[in-house]
């Protein structure tokens, strides 16, 4: 399957690429990340991204299609990471995947297993970026 497209804001490229900087680069989710960033067709001003692409801590709604379950989660740093309050990071494999899609794509999200989830995006819920808020 070919990836979708995605946008990027410089800010969430600069910080990112920080925290590439400070981690081992042979960790999976940093040559993920890595591979994410470096494949962004568009990279834009934090005040210039749409409301319907995933920045950095943003929360969206998106729906696995194979269960039809539906998931509400926040795209946030390693730190901040908590599985239990829906709060992914950036560094785990849904959460790289999810960086810079707009409403209406999907991805492949590789499953525990070995198998391969189709994840739709429904709903960007907020968007830091878009807010003002620049939490890092």
């Amino acid at each position: 399957m070919t990836a979708p497209s995605i946008t990027l804001t410089r800010l969430d490229v600069q910080r990112l690429e920080r925290l590439i900087d400070s981690l081992d680069d042979t960790l999976p989710g940093v040559i993920a990340l890595q591979t994410e960033l470096d494949r962004a067709d568009t990279v834009v001003g934090h005040d210039e991204v749409p409301a319907d692409v995933v920045t950095m801590n943003s929360r969206v709604h998106c729906r696995e299609e194979g269960s039809g379950k539906d998931y509400h989660l926040t795209l946030v740093y390693p730190k901040d990471a908590n599985a239990d309050e829906g709060k992914i990071s950036i560094l785990a494999p849904v959460g790289s995947a999810l960086l810079g899609l707009k409403v209406g794509q999907h991805i492949d999200w590789p499953a525990p297993g070995g198998k391969t989830l189709k994840l739709t995006l429904l709903e960007v819920e907020s968007q830091p970026a878009n807010g003002g808020d620049f939490p890092e």
